[in-house]
């Protein structure tokens, strides 16, 4: 670790030089006044042991220089007075202690050291950890597929990975939004959380404490403080799925946070600034939405940075086979299963379908294929087309109430458009919050 002392009394710097020079993993550098030490911070010292009351300094105003120039820098305030108000304020502008000058002042500055030392080297496991992540991730996680239009993509992915520019992505459900999304915060250097949230998914009324967290007693039921998807991605991405159902008012909000880089909770008045990078994804034109005004045209320019389109699966049927075969690896080898091969009548049966539910669908029929698949090769009748599919006539088979009829079918659409709700209301042309109070009875899963 690098140290610095800065003490402008001769004999108790060597005091406090010697003392730490005990360990000799500490290399020691020793100052008498706040210019020399201004000087030397180009060297990004791990540790500053700052005498508070130096002649030709302010203590605090040598402490936001600190913080400033070398904010990784950890700060322990030495002083010879015994200021419960200065010291509290010392450590909320970052200060990491403050010690008093008293027969125990090396002890506790050794101890402080010490914990500064085990953070330094957690965060350095931290920062090891997400790496190899990374490196597992990018290793795990392909974008098969020689189809041109996978080309182009792969190469917008790597554009994408080298800079923080928001990401907008759009392409039919299924296609694997999410995905493309993941390969880029995990192709970029940002060491935050990835964190996704479906906004379609969120009651309008809960969406804003969701994405931006609350204080305690900011409304009924608010017991204790919660940290939103913003504060949760710091660092990081949060990746905003389904951006175009994001009701108008909460548009206006999400604007704000972007343009000021800052959010505050819920029922609270402090700022609090935001290191994140925005990826959002849609299935809809957000152009066209914004033409229509159901969606605001300055927060599409603010959000579409770089825009990525997925071709559907149907636009690149040369791709199936490679797809296909990538899941029937990944299935078998995950259930420990002999690996299975596909026949080519099984090909020309998947080649020959349009695949509505795209890339998901196909992984959903192969796994099913392979469980259904008697020997070491997947045949066409294995491939059953209809169950990811199930028509409206095989839900009717059977005498039942009007409310399981009603039920059931809700399910159905609800399953269809992957636990969106939002859309399956729109299907159904029923409003979204019959299907919630569905959910909460329990006569409906999502």
């Amino acid at each position: 670790m690098k140290i610095f002392i800065v003490e402008d009394d001769l004999w108790y710097a060597k005091l406090l030089e010697h003392h730490l020079s005990l360990n000799p993993d500490y290399d020691l550098e020793v100052f008498h006044d706040g210019k020399s030490l201004v000087k030397a911070l180009k060297k990004n010292p791990d540790v500053v042991c700052l005498d508070f009351s130096l002649p030709d300094s302010d203590g605090e105003e040598i402490l936001k220089r600190i913080k400033s120039e070398a904010p990784q820098t950890e700060v322990v305030i030495i002083s010879g007075q015994e200021d419960v108000k200065t010291a509290i304020g010392l450590l909320k502008n970052g200060a990491y202690d403050y010690i008093t000058k008293d027969e125990e002042t090396t002890e506790r500055l050794w101890n402080s050291i010490l914990k500064i030392k085990e953070t330094q080297s957690l965060k350095t496991e931290v920062k090891q950890l997400r790496s190899e992540v990374k490196k597992a991730y990018k290793n795990k996680v392909k974008m098969v597929g020689e189809h041109s239009s996978i080309q182009v993509l792969k190469k917008m992915i790597e554009k994408a990975g080298k800079t923080d520019i928001n990401v907008s992505i759009t392409g039919e459900t299924g296609t694997g939004k999410e995905v493309v999304a993941k390969s880029i915060h995990y192709s970029s250097n940002r060491s935050g959380k990835f964190v996704p949230i479906n906004v379609a998914a969120i009651p309008e009324n809960l969406l804003e404490s969701e994405l931006f967290g609350y204080e305690k007693g900011a409304f009924t039921g608010a017991n204790s403080r919660k940290i939103g998807k913003f504060e949760e991605a710091q660092g990081g991405t949060i990746f905003l799925d389904e951006i175009a159902e994001m009701p108008l008012p909460m548009q206006a909000k999400l604007l704000r946070v972007l343009q000021e880089r800052e959010l505050v909770r819920l029922g609270g008045n402090k700022p609090i600034k935001l290191d994140v990078r925005i990826v959002c994804a849609t299935h809809k034109n957000l152009a066209d939405e914004a033409a229509k005004g159901t969606f605001r045209q300055d927060l599409h320019f603010r959000l579409i940075g770089l825009p990525i389109s997925i071709a559907p699966l149907r636009e690149r049927k040369s791709d199936i086979k490679l797809l296909s075969n990538h899941f029937i690896e990944s299935f078998c080898e995950g259930n420990g299963m002999e690996l299975k091969r596909l026949s080519n009548s099984a090909l020309d049966k998947l080649k020959g379908y349009d695949f509505p539910g795209n890339i998901r669908e196909l992984k959903a029929l192969i796994d099913l294929a392979i469980v259904l698949a008697d020997g070491d090769e997947i045949e066409d009748t294995d491939i059953q087309l209809h169950v990811s599919g199930q028509s409206l006539e095989g839900l009717l088979g059977t005498e039942k109430s009007l409310k399981e009829y009603t039920a059931q079918i809700v399910q159905h659409f609800v399953d269809k458009y992957d636990k969106n709700v939002v859309k399956a209301a729109e299907a159904l042309q029923i409003g979204k919050s019959t299907i919630y109070r569905m959910i909460a009875n329990k006569e409906v899963e999502a």
